[in-house]
């Protein structure tokens, strides 16, 4: 009996030492705005109008969870548990890319892999992220590669790509901020190449 009332004590202690701390609240993060590139410009509509397809993009099976990952030292990856992404991040992601490009090539329609409105015949654009995230040096880092084929499926190019932004401050919406600058970044890099390559 006198170890059911120690135990059932024990218990009761731990509950009210449970409310007594403050959980850290949860936020979500959403991708900002594009930053860099000027406003969209009218699209031509016409026959000479360039058609680019986006497809999912594959990432790096860490980044498929909701957790924005920062990068304690060269090997260890850490996942955060209360600065979450708004929403899964691969479609977020190539949402944000698709605007992006539509606003750096003016002359081109940019368009989702599942838009019924894709002809049989157009460029594509496919990316693999295999690092989305913040470092312990204060930068922020998209890396990957990415491939773009012609209208016939031959491919054009295969190039990697590497980025980095600075963090202008501590903390997460400092990452978020300078994540969404890298992704203008390679925004820039993908519409100067895809010009060149077609």
């Amino acid at each position: 009996m006198p170890l059911l009332r120690t135990l059932a004590l024990v218990a009761i202690l731990a509950w009210l030492g449970g409310c007594a701390t403050q959980a850290a609240p949860t936020r979500h993060y959403s991708l900002p705005p594009d930053q860099t590139a000027p406003p969209e410009a009218t699209k031509h509509q016409g026959a000479d109008e360039h058609l680019l397809v986006v497809r999912p993009l594959a990432l790096a099976s860490f980044l498929e969870q909701p957790g924005i990952v920062l990068q304690l030292d060269d090997i260890t990856l850490n996942p955060a548990r209360d600065h979450l992404w708004a929403e899964d991040l691969g479609p977020m992601l190539e949402r944000g890319l698709r605007r992006r490009l539509g606003r750096r090539l003016a002359d081109t329609r940019v368009l989702a892999e599942a838009n019924p409105a894709v002809p049989p015949r157009a460029m594509t654009l496919r990316l693999e992220l295999e690092r989305f995230q913040g470092r312990h040096d204060g930068q922020a880092m998209a890396a990957g590669q990415w491939q773009l084929r012609g209208a016939d499926g031959q491919l054009l190019t295969l190039e990697t790509f590497e980025v980095e932004t600075a963090l202008t401050s501590d903390g997460y919406p400092a990452l978020v901020r300078a994540l969404g600058e890298s992704w203008d970044t390679l925004a820039d890099r993908l519409a100067s190449r895809i010009r060149a390559l077609r």
